[in-house]
């Protein structure tokens, strides 16, 4: 038996190698694929059924600033920092629309794709990055666009350090995502947060140093409105455009660790409970 059993085995052929498991599509380019194609509708959705589309997007700024700019230029002679009002009112509302644009786009971004999150291939993650860049895309380029052109139409000469421009915008918009990305959950889940959230940052831009400096105001206020992350960002920017300008009392650290817990909490609970989001 052993003699008859050693000799199956050696005419036995050799045992097929494992069969190696199929290679999964790479989900990085599944996603940045999905990502493309959101962002593609969105800016059809956005700006492509009105007449204009873009334009839109630049005149609306550029008249808020203008008419910042008539507004005090009425009431004083100069503004808190350099000669031309528009510059002054551009460098810290831009930044500040930068913001308020990114957290509103994220904080509808479930609602405005409800439709599409039924097939796997498209992730609530994959929404919420889509409007993000599209919305980051948009606000530096009409920013580029309307302070070039103030620069170049005013004939303004500065010493311009992009650096902290950039810093700033890109606060801005992380700020915006994880506040975004809270009330994202919150106004599906509380439809009555919106409009509470609509009543209590209706002022904001008014507290967030958009049309004065920090330095403007008493010491009473100004240890009020530091928490405020905004005005860090404004007065960041404008230390950008304004070489003489010292904002002492920023603090990078202080706004990332505010989008930090944002956006940590806000993607946590969307994790949780981005399946129920669906059924309400």
């Amino acid at each position: 038996m052993t003699d008859s059993s050693a000799s199956m085995a050696q005419t036995l052929p050799p045992a097929p190698p494992p069969a190696l498991p199929k290679a999964r599509p790479q989900r990085r380019f599944q996603n940045l694929r999905t990502i493309t194609a959101l962002i593609l509708r969105e800016m059809a959705s956005t700006y492509g059924r009105s007449p204009g589309g873009y334009i839109w997007a630049i005149l609306e700024p550029l008249g808020m600033i203008f008419v910042l700019s008539m507004a005090f230029g009425l009431l004083f002679r100069t503004p808190s920092l350099g000669t031309d009002f528009v510059l002054f009112y551009a460098t810290g509302f831009l930044p500040y629309r930068m913001y308020t644009d990114c957290q509103q786009v994220t904080s509808n971004a479930l609602r405005y794709s409800r439709g599409l999150l039924v097939y796997p291939a498209v992730s609530y993650m994959d929404a919420l990055l889509a409007r993000l860049i599209l919305s980051m895309m948009t606000q530096l380029l009409v920013s580029c666009l309307i302070l070039t052109g103030v620069i170049m139409f005013h004939e303004i000469r500065l010493l311009l350090d992009v650096v902290p421009v950039l810093i700033a915008f890109g606060l801005a918009a992380f700020l915006g995502f994880g506040l975004g990305t809270l009330n994202c959950l919150l106004f599906e889940m509380y439809p009555i947060w919106k409009s509470v959230w609509g009543m209590v940052t209706r002022p904001l831009m008014i507290v967030s140093a958009v049309i004065y400096i920090y330095e403007d105001l008493p010491e009473f206020a100004r240890n009020l409105i530091w928490y405020n992350p905004l005005v860090h960002i404004t007065g960041l920017s404008r230390t950008g455009f304004f070489s003489y300008y010292q904002a002492t009392y920023v603090s990078i650290s202080y706004v990332l660790s505010i989008g930090l817990v944002t956006t940590f909490f806000g993607l946590l609970l969307l994790r949780r409970y981005h399946r129920r989001l669906m059924t309400l």
